[in-house]
């Protein structure tokens, strides 16, 4: 070989290696990205148990729904980014069950379910019981459960039902009931979700639908339409959203019963 193609080689490997070097570092910073956003979640969790015990629930309730966009996030970062991994798994189910679990039901007790005494002290460790183990069969499950939905309540759905009460509610009563039978229908706000998180009702998934439709300036004025309706009547409209996605996983079950009965065969008469 020349010495002018010797010299080249050796030129062109220092370069090599450095612009290997930023590849790895820029690797290992993506790396966190999913953690962090994972971090911020049980973050957002424990800083709603401090606020709800300080009795400042206007300011602790919105903390679950950042909690939620931030859990949206780490999944999404880590699917787009290729840094899925078991650790990320275990970690962001931890994180879960401090801000879906513990965090509304210690919102749930701080604001409505003390006057209850020990039912209400029970009612909100059903709730932590219940998304601790719908977390558990949803880990164990993700290999063979149909993408388009989820069976049973997805545990920040759940957890956005007791949040948006308390939001919504907080504007009559700021400093929480204080009386048992006004607590009383915070019981069914608690164990309603609770229960279904653990039962095998259907709910839908969002992350299957195709948002690369023809018009995709009506998706875009839906959003924007969307967005409006949370800014001016925010608290109304988190209401809303939770028990109407409460009720779809209700009514789809109920529905397909239905069906079921109806497409049975008639049993044959007796001879």
């Amino acid at each position: 070989m020349p010495q002018e193609g010797l010299r080249s080689l050796r030129v062109m490997r220092p370069l090599r290696r450095r612009s290997e070097a930023p590849r790895r570092r820029f690797r290992r910073g993506v790396y966190l990205l999913p953690s962090i956003m994972t971090l911020g979640n049980m973050f957002c969790g424990y800083a709603c148990v401090v606020y709800a015990m300080r009795g400042e629930f206007e300011t602790a309730a919105p903390f679950i729904g950042i909690a939620m966009v931030l859990d949206m996030l780490d999944g999404r970062i880590a699917r787009l980014t290729g840094t899925s991994s078991a650790f990320g798994l275990e970690f962001d189910s931890l994180a879960d069950v401090i801000s879906f679990g513990m965090a509304p039901a210690v919102l749930a007790f701080a604001w409505g379910l003390w006057p209850l005494g020990r039912l209400g002290w029970a009612a909100g460790f059903i709730f932590v019981t219940a998304a601790a183990m719908r977390l558990a069969r949803f880990n164990i499950q993700t290999a063979v459960a149909d993408k388009r939905y989820f069976a049973g309540m997805p545990s920040p759905a759940a957890a956005a039902v007791p949040a948006a009460t308390v939001y919504f509610a907080v504007t009559f009563y700021p400093s929480g009931l204080d009386e048992y039978r006004k607590a009383l229908p915070m019981l069914v706000v608690v164990l309603l979700p609770a229960f279904l998180m653990v039962s095998t009702l259907r709910f839908r998934s969002f992350k299957t639908i195709d948002l690369q439709v023809r018009r995709s300036y009506f998706v875009l004025l839906g959003i924007a339409l969307f967005i409006a309706a949370i800014a001016t009547h925010p608290r109304a409209m988190l209401v809303l959203l939770a028990y109407t996605y409460l009720l779809s996983g209700i009514v789809g079950g109920l529905t397909s019963r239905l069906r079921r009965r109806g497409e049975r065969p008639p049993t044959p008469a007796a001879s």
